[in-house]
């Protein structure tokens, strides 16, 4: 008999492989020496920001290190290995999602770096997922717990990615294209493991080498949506009503000439994990689909949606629907959980006592909220596994309690980080 919840990690493990940040890189650093030399450069600066830093920075090393000139990574604790260490790019490290004082002392030195830079020099950019918390320089008059209060306003509110970087773009000297402000006129090359629905430049880390597509008066729009002027610090909002008011100047638009020399190259992608994930099942002889590469909206809507999706197979051979992206959770409970761990409680409840359909959904970093698991892999029985534990789903959901049920019932997934970010994958067979 197929042992499913195997079968689901063998081709989460192929997806992820398909995205590994390492030979991404070197892949697309084949034809760099020879666009160094064409350019005429003198200078080449590294730097990098995100959960997929240190490989990324490895990789460039491999590649270039006899061109590096010097360079500067950050990533998140905890995502860099002891194993193959970095000669010419310093690696640091510091906190996500919430930004803490090391995320600024970080930025401050990488802008310290770009700085330098001059018509001669190419700055070779690392963007991964995570970066909006790594890469962090408050505008004049924040302050960074001002910062870190907003960003966890938003975040317990259910905001999309898209919505909390308006907001973090228009309250920082560096994000929503201003990176590239500082470098200019320096050229800029940007790698970058996209985290975000639609592979969205400005949105993936809040677009540092981007142009911005968003202005004051989104991110204001975004606190009003959710209902946070009164909640978030004043010192936030009022930057945000003088931007709209004109009276500090917006992130650089696509017609800004800083931009003439930037190119933004997309290396990852979860449509990219989404295709390894397809081959590999079909490899093992299910015949697949792939749902969606934008599953996004509430965690427990997505994971009743899925549970739809397997219930209605009219099967003639075992099968596998795939399905990527990022939902988001709205926290009204004191529970422990992640976006990915609600999605699969909510589908198990959806199959309870059925056999024949398993689901793993997990975050691709390894990450799931503020949790030590990656996601989870749940089946028919797993509800009836908590009530044998005495254990309520229904009140654990309410609670935003799902990680914890998981735990109990021995269905969390559990791989630690894993050094790359494309968001989320669920991986569902059915038999």
């Amino acid at each position: 008999m197929m042992d499913l919840a195997s079968c689901t990690q063998e081709i989460f493990y192929a997806a992820l492989k398909a995205v590994d940040p390492f030979r991404a890189v070197q892949d697309e650093l084949k034809q760099f020496r020879t666009f160094f030399r064409v350019g005429d450069f003198a200078r080449l600066l590294v730097i990098g920001f995100g959960k997929a830093a240190w490989p990324m920075a490895l990789a460039s090393e491999e590649a270039l290190e006899d061109l590096i000139t010097s360079g500067m990574v950050v990533t998140k604790y905890g995502h860099s290995k002891p194993t193959g260490r970095l000669q010419r790019i310093a690696l640091l490290e510091a906190a996500h999602p919430v930004p803490d004082d090391n995320s600024v002392a970080a930025t401050r030195r990488i802008l310290d770096l770009v700085r330098e830079a001059d018509e001669r020099t190419l700055v070779l950019c690392l963007i991964s997922g995570g970066g909006s918390a790594l890469l962090v320089a408050p505008t004049e008059g924040i302050t960074l717990r001002e910062k870190q209060d907003v960003t966890g306003l938003l975040l317990k509110s259910g905001a999309a990615i898209q919505e909390l970087n308006a907001v973090r773009k228009h309250l920082s000297l560096v994000k929503g294209g201003r990176l590239a402000e500082i470098a200019h006129p320096a050229s800029i090359t940007s790698l970058i493991i996209s985290d975000v629905i639609g592979d969205t430049l400005d949105v993936i880390a809040s677009g540092p080498t981007a142009p911005d597509t968003s202005t004051y008066g989104d991110a204001l729009a975004v606190l009003e949506k959710y209902k946070l002027m009164k909640l978030a610090p004043r010192a936030a909002v009022s930057t945000l009503e003088r931007g709209a008011r004109g009276e500090i100047a917006e992130t650089p638009k696509e017609e800004n000439d800083i931009f003439d020399n930037v190119q933004n190259v997309i290396v990852a992608s979860n449509s990219m994990a989404l295709k390894a994930a397809n081959e590999k099942a079909q490899e093992m002889g299910f015949q697949t689909s792939i749902l969606t590469s934008e599953l996004q909206g509430e965690a427990r809507e997505a994971g009743r949606w899925l549970a739809q999706q397997a219930r209605s197979m009219n099967l003639k051979r075992p099968f596998c629907l795939l399905s990527g992206g990022e939902t988001t959770v709205t926290v009204k409970g004191t529970g422990l959980g992640g976006r990915n761990t609600e999605l699969a409680l909510a589908f198990a409840r959806e199959i309870d006592s059925l056999d024949g359909i398993t689901l793993l959904s997990a975050g691709t970093d390894g990450t799931d909220g503020p949790t030590d698991a990656a996601g989870a892999i749940v089946d028919g029985h797993t509800i009836g596994r908590a009530r044998h534990l005495n254990l309520d789903p229904v009140e654990h959901m309410k609670n935003n309690d799902s990680y914890t049920l998981l735990q109990k019932t021995n269905n969390l997934l559990i791989t630690g980080p894993t050094g790359t970010n494309v968001m989320d994958i669920q991986i569902i067979l059915v038999t």
